[in-house]
């Protein structure tokens, strides 16, 4: 084999390895680290460094074994109901708020103006936060939707979104909105089913379609 093209393998492994240890979120850092591993390991055995490659595909393993655990794990999501002026809340925020501004530049709290506030909670541990106000009697305004870096794998929009769903028809709400110009956020709502409407805000209504039922229980 060219010996160029080896170089090659090992420049991608190294970078590949490098980028995993960029990601915040534990299941991409276990995803990309495992590619990483991978072609190091090939790179190992095709240059003859037996050592590299036995050694990356042990962790190759061990993050096949973890992701296994991960997906297979099962999660528990409540939410935590607070009040507008809750000490926490206004300290979660602070803590957060550099990268609450990436998802909702311009946001400031408004402790008057949110009527649905509450922490989401996936076993025990406060991994998100959602504030929003009711618009023209029937609309769900959502004024943020903030999950924390570690635990952003689309469980927790699946959680508010389709499982308290009910929650929010017997508050009398019919349809949910909100507004973003960060692409990450919007291909949240996209995967989530908003759609953009006539005044370029997503929505989505709250009636139960067969295929959202499909993907509740993904």
């Amino acid at each position: 084999m060219n010996i160029n093209l080896l170089q090659w393998i090992g420049y991608a492994a190294s970078i590949t390895i490098a980028l995993s240890m960029m990601m915040n979120s534990i299941v991409k850092f276990r995803w990309i680290n495992m590619a990483g591993a991978l072609t190091f390991s090939i790179y190992g055995f095709f240059i003859n460094a037996i050592p590299v490659g036995i050694l990356n595909g042990v962790i190759v393993v061990v993050d096949i074994y973890y992701l296994v655990i991960v997906y297979s794990k099962k999660e528990i999501f409540e939410i935590l109901e607070i009040k507008s002026e809750s000490e926490y809340l206004i300290r979660f925020i602070e803590f957060y708020n550099p990268e609450i501004q990436k998802f909702f530049p311009g946001f400031k709290y408004h402790h008057d103006l949110n009527t649905v506030s509450f922490f989401i909670l996936r076993n025990m541990s406060i991994v998100g936060l959602f504030l929003a106000h009711r618009e023209d009697d029937n609309v769900l305004k959502v004024g943020l939707d903030f999950v924390v870096p570690e635990y952003r794998d689309f469980k927790n929009g699946k959680f508010v979104y389709f499982r308290l769903r009910k929650n929010f028809i017997m508050d009398g709400f019919t349809k949910v909105k909100a507004e973003s110009n960060n692409g990450k956020y919007i291909k949240y709502l996209k995967k989530l089913g908003f759609k953009v409407d006539e005044n370029g805000l997503y929505s989505k209504d709250l009636e139960l379609k067969i295929n959202e039922l499909i993907f509740n229980q993904e």
